[in-house]
């Protein structure tokens, strides 16, 4: 007979996690004194792990599948149907390689030539620019042309805003959700069109593009993927990049709020990935990973039945006391030497980059913050005006409440 799993007395909790978002499940570790306890979400039976040794164990391929783990909202929204996140085994192995094939050094500063060439033309008469809007559409041109997906100049604004909704909506109710399942049905519309053209060769891409490849995949089988599959996994390449204008706006908040270090960096004293890690570490981005148990299994004498879901603190584990000195500092000198793990540092998921669920775009996501930085303390001066910089941890995903107005940005 194993250990009894803390348990969270009532008849659901759902409401609670919106109400309490990237806190709910590194509230509760705190009030058990656990890494462990269980609960009830959408009337399911819920196990809520956190700390690094848990991190190490759901990250296990051989205790924890994906299948039928994320909600159906969100294959609605946020990830699509049968895309990555939903495959296990070797049908993920395989997939993954898709990706991971696009991940090369060559590759990355590609895009990083194009994220460049884009942040160039902020630069504008304008008094004042939003940058959460601004870096959108930056991060999409560029993006867009990297993948090999045309995009017209008239529609820069409509399809960046799809893809803002698929990372937006998918905890929202009412209105806003709705809205994220619509862009979604636009947007693999509009790029499963496009995976027709090129198998028919009206539209030819550059071979090293995700729409070339996607398009011409054969997965474990031999078979060409379905063209609303590859739709799906072409947007897990745009939407994700998109996405980055999250960490953008706290990256640049950072730069501002943390004046000493960001001399440090200016002196070379801190690194430019020491600060970014530690940005991705302190500010809140993904609150939980989910999976499902494969088979009946035992851990720290805690019994795992089969198929129950369960739910890794991502926020709280790169805020855990028993991982990181005064986790609530901002300090990106504690990168310095520091020994990389899959396990304790898990702000985009953990595992293995190559083969395992971690998220494929994590290198891209470092060099682009780098650009970032660079392009902010070293090619651009600007003024931040009085505004609202605060952000919640409710709100999901997580923004300072202006969206970070910058004034007077001009070339150096």
């Amino acid at each position: 007979m194993g250990k009894v799993i803390p348990k969270q007395e009532g008849i659901d909790h759902s409401v609670d996690f919106l109400r309490e978002g990237y806190l709910f499940v590194a509230n509760r570790r705190k009030s058990f004194q656990s890494d462990i306890f269980e609960t009830r979400l959408l009337g399911e039976r819920v196990i809520c792990v956190g700390g690094e040794e848990a991190a190490e164990v759901f990250y296990d391929a051989n205790k924890f599948m994906r299948q039928d783990a994320a909600p159906k909202r969100l294959l609605k929204t946020l990830f699509g149907e049968d895309g990555i996140q939903t495959l296990d085994g070797a049908a993920h192995t395989h997939r993954k390689h898709m990706f991971m094939s696009l991940m090369t050094k060559e590759n990355i500063d590609r895009l990083l030539r194009l994220t460049h060439r884009e942040w160039k033309q902020i630069e504008q008469s304008e008094k004042e620019v939003v940058l959460y809007d601004v870096s959108q559409q930056v991060l999409m041109k560029a993006v867009c042309e990297w993948a090999g997906v045309p995009l017209a100049p008239e529609e820069v604004v409509r399809r960046t805003d799809e893809m803002r909704l698929l990372f937006e909506s998918g905890t929202s109710l009412g209105p806003t959700y709705l809205q994220g399942r619509k862009a979604r049905t636009s947007a693999e519309s509009w790029i499963r069109q496009m995976v027709k053209e090129v198998r028919t060769n009206r539209l030819l891409p550059n071979e090293q593009t995700a729409l070339y490849e996607f398009s011409w995949h054969r997965d474990e089988s031999g078979e060409l993927l379905p063209e609303e599959v590859v739709a799906v996994e072409v947007l897990n390449i745009l939407r994700p990049t998109v996405a980055i204008s999250v960490y953008i706006l706290f990256t640049v908040l950072a730069l501002h709020q943390f004046p000493n270090e960001t001399e440090q960096v200016r002196q070379g004293m801190l690194t430019k990935t020491e600060f970014v890690q530690e940005v991705r570490r302190f500010y809140p981005f993904f609150p939980v990973a989910a999976a499902r148990v494969k088979s009946d299994f035992e851990w720290n004498g805690y019994t795992f039945p089969e198929g129950t879901l369960t739910l890794l603190d991502l926020y709280g584990t790169n805020h855990d006391s028993s991982i990181w000195t005064e986790p609530d500092r901002f300090d990106p000198s504690r990168f310095k030497g520091w020994k990389e793990s899959p396990f304790n540092f898990i702000p985009q998921g953990g595992g293995d980059v190559d083969f395992g669920h971690r998220c494929a775009g994590e290198h891209v996501t470092i060099a682009v913050l780098e650009q970032v930085i660079e392009l902010f303390t070293e090619e651009f001066s600007y003024t931040v005006p009085p505004q609202d910089l605060s952000y919640s941890f409710v709100d999901m995903p997580s923004l300072p409440k202006s969206k970070l107005r910058l004034a007077d940005v001009k070339r150096i």
